[in-house]
Formats: C-alpha cells, sequence, structure tokens
C-alpha cells in the first residue's frame, strides 16, 4: 500500500517537473516531462498534497466511478476561508454543471437539454455559414500580407459566433464575452496565484452582471432561443423568480464557458498539426473522409484539457495508494493520452487509431454536453480548409499561455507555400 506521505527528494522531482511546464519549453512539447511523471507510476503524491493519476486506465476508471465527485460547492467551503477555493471567482464557476455532482447535476443536466440532432443540423448550417466567411477574410490578409494569425482570425471567432448567434447574444459584446472567458479560466487553472484569481474574479463578477441583465431583458421578449427556452423551464422548477434567473445564467454561463475556451484550442491545435507537417495535409485532400479521425487524433495527442480534478467520495485505494475520503486527485488527461500501454508509439499522429475511448470530452456523467457542437465546429472547418486553401503552412512555431490545465495557443501564424 502506498504511503500518504511524499518524500522530500520525490516533492522537489515534481516540482521541478512542475516548473517546467509552465515554460515556454514545456508549453511547446510537454509530454516529455508527463513521460518522466509517468515514470514513477500510475499514480504517485502530488507536491502540494493529494496524487497524480498518469495512467489511462486508471484516468478512464476514475471518470466512469460515482465514487469520485467534483469539488463540488460544499467541498470548497470545506476548505477554508483562506484558500484558493474560497475565491468569489471560484465560489461562482461551482454553480455550474460541470462543478456539480448529482442528484443537483442530474437536475441542471435535464433542464440544459442537449444536442440532439436536429439541433446539430440547424447548427450546421449556422457553422457552415460562419466558417465560410472567416475563410473568406482570412484568405484577403494572405493576399495582402502574405502571412495571418490563424488563432486571432479564424479559431478565437468561429466558437463565439457559433454560440452567438445560437444564444442570440448582441454580435457587438462577441468580443469582449470572448476575452473575459480567457480571464476566467485562471480559476480553474491547477496552481493558479493571487493575481490571476483576481482577474478571475473581475471576469465572473462582470459576466454575471451581463447574463442576468440579458435574461431580464430576455423574459419580455420570449423567443426558441436556447436561453428563452431555459426560463420556461426554470420558471417550472422554481417558484422563486430571482432563483429561476440564476439557474439560467449558470447554465448560459456554462454553455459559454464550454463552447469558447477549449474549442477554440482544438481548432488551433487542429491547424497547428496540419501545417506542421505537409505530408499530414495529404491525405485529407485524397480522402475528406478522414476529417473526423484528424479531429479525434487532434484530441488525442493534445486535447484542450490536459488536466480534470476529482475528489474521493469514501477513503479509497487507487493503484496501491490510500486516498481519504475529500482528499483531490488530478487526472493527467495529457499524459494519459501518450501511455504507451493505451496507445502504442504515442507519440506518432496516428489517424487509423480506435479513438472511441480518447478522454478528451472527459467521460461519465460529465462527459462534455458540447462534444457534438466542437467536433461539428471542427470537421466542418477542416473540410473547408483542405479544399479551399490546401497549401497552408506554417510560418513559426507558435507561443502559448504558461498554463498546466487548460491548453492555449496565443497566435498560429500561417501562409501559402
Amino acid at each position: 500500500m502506498g504511503s500518504l506521505s511524499t518524500p522530500s527528494t520525490d516533492r522537489r522531482t515534481a516540482v521541478a517537473l512542475f516548473s517546467r511546464l509552465r515554460t515556454p519549453q514545456g508549453q511547446a512539447d510537454p509530454f516529455p516531462l508527463y513521460e518522466k511523471l509517468r515514470s514513477r507510476g500510475a499514480v504517485s503524491p502530488a507536491p502540494w498534497g493529494g496524487h497524480l493519476v498518469t495512467g489511462y486506465d486508471l484516468c478512464a476508471a476514475v471518470l466512469r466511478d460515482n465514487g469520485w465527485l467534483e469539488p463540488d460547492k460544499e467541498w470548497r467551503a470545506r476548505q477554508g476561508p483562506r484558500t484558493r477555493w474560497s475565491a468569489p471567482s471560484s465560489r461562482e464557476i461551482s454553480n455550474t454543471l460541470p462543478a456539480l455532482n448529482p442528484p443537483e447535476h442530474t437536475r441542471v443536466r435535464r433542464a440544459a437539454g442537449s444536442f440532439d440532432r436536429g439541433t446539430i443540423q440547424e447548427l450546421g448550417r449556422t457553422v457552415d455559414g460562419i466558417v465560410d466567411g472567416l475563410l473568406d477574410s482570412f484568405s484577403a490578409r494572405l493576399r495582402e500580407e502574405g502571412e495571418a494569425d490563424f488563432a486571432a482570425l479564424v479559431s478565437e471567432r468561429l466558437p463565439i459566433a457559433t454560440v452567438g448567434s445560437w444564444l442570440a447574444l448582441p454580435a457587438a459584446d462577441w468580443d469582449r464575452l470572448r476575452d473575459l472567458t480567457h480571464e476566467q479560466v485562471f480559476t480553474q487553472e491547477l496552481l493558479p496565484s493571487a493575481s490571476q484569481l483576481t482577474r478571475s474574479d473581475v471576469a465572473l463578477a462582470e459576466l454575471r452582471t451581463y447574463f442576468l441583465d440579458l435574461i431580464r431583458h430576455r423574459r419580455t421578449h420570449l423567443g426558441e432561443d436556447p436561453v428563452s427556452r431555459w426560463i420556461r423551464t426554470w420558471d417550472a422548477l422554481e417558484p422563486d423568480r430571482d432563483k429561476a434567473d440564476e439557474g439560467v445564467y449558470f447554465l448560459a454561463l456554462f454553455v459559454l464557458l464550454a463552447a469558447l475556451e477549449t474549442t477554440s484550442t482544438l481548432l488551433s491545435t487542429m491547424v497547428l498539426f496540419l501545417t506542421e507537417r505537409p505530408g499530414r495535409r495529404d491525405p485529407l485532400t485524397a480522402s475528406p473522409d478522414l476529417v473526423p479521425a484528424f479531429v479525434e487524433e487532434t484530441l488525442r495527442y493534445d486535447p484542450p484539457t490536459h488536466v480534470i480534478s476529482r475528489v474521493a467520495a469514501t477513503d479509497r485505494v487507487l493503484g496501491g495508494f490510500e486516498v481519504r475520503a475529500d482528499e483531490m486527485i488530478h487526472l493527467m488527461v495529457g499524459a494519459a493520452h501518450h501511455d504507451p500501454a493505451r496507445y502504442p508509439d504515442p507519440g506518432r499522429f496516428d489517424l487509423s487509431r480506435n479513438f472511441a475511448q480518447h478522454l478528451g470530452f472527459s467521460g461519465g456523467i460529465h462527459y462534455c454536453l458540447g462534444a457534438p457542437l466542437a467536433r461539428l465546429e471542427a470537421q466542418t472547418l477542416l473540410r473547408r480548409l483542405v479544399t479551399r486553401l490546401p497549401r497552408l503552412t506554417l510560418v513559426r512555431r507558435p507561443p502559448r499561455a504558461p498554463r498546466v490545465v487548460f491548453r492555449r495557443l496565443l497566435s498560429l501564424d500561417v501562409a501559402l507555400a
């Protein structure tokens, strides 16, 4: 049985590895560092307490096991008043769907609805038009300047235009909402600094004001958009009008955050993989049926979310280690996706893999509600790219935000070969 204590040498090693993950070199290629973490075992003590899980099978099993819970609002309150979990942004995000546990999670997920076939077909027409418009503008910039930032001109704009249109949010607000989404993410990072938490606090306070004002206005102009439907649903569930508005707000906030940050990263990463090696686009040009496989291998190789955290509902044993009730574990999804026991030759970008079980959209009851929409945007964009701009080539290696949980390319400069 593993010990709960962490030897000082192991602690120093883990601290050094995580420090390197935040460097430009670590962000560009974290996978050798993950391999070093995995060499310590599929489960190892985290330097700040709790455990790191790097083995694929254990990560997948935890996500399917209801004995491992989200760090919800009750758990955060138990951590004390002077911890990162007591920050206003942390408390706010704990009310969104991904941070809920049953039975509240079941209730809210049912109220949220789902991306059924009809919704996806409707959104498909919207995404087609948005992608064509963005690529028109992007192509014009390429002709004018010789190179262009794909992340700024396409990857960052497609998700907000899609979800903004779907939720019927004013187009004039889209850029600000996208910027606030990038700011709030720090409260969901692994080890945020005090200044980063403050930035998240400010961003989420503004998002709260924005959506509550929007909901109050939408009540007098009900339509067939999702926000209007959620208002009707929550009015039937909750007689208190203010509480019903809060329920709608947290659903709208969840959809915005889930639809923007990770999807834009998926799009940029996918195009990075397409353009950094010209040989990768040839199979797509010859066989567009491989587009879904390219998207899934992107999600396997370098998913937008590299860490998923859970807490033990009761005393447990995980990979030979004792984990006490309420103790946190971190599923290192980026490492698990490069576990050679699950993916032979994991460092090879391979379109012939079986992608059915990758963890890019989490798993279990918390499997990403927006996965069909993210796939729709990615596949639509990739099909258009290999048709309209088949000679797109990477100009320079892109810089990345110094994060561990949520990957993000800060730019993606490309040109026509």
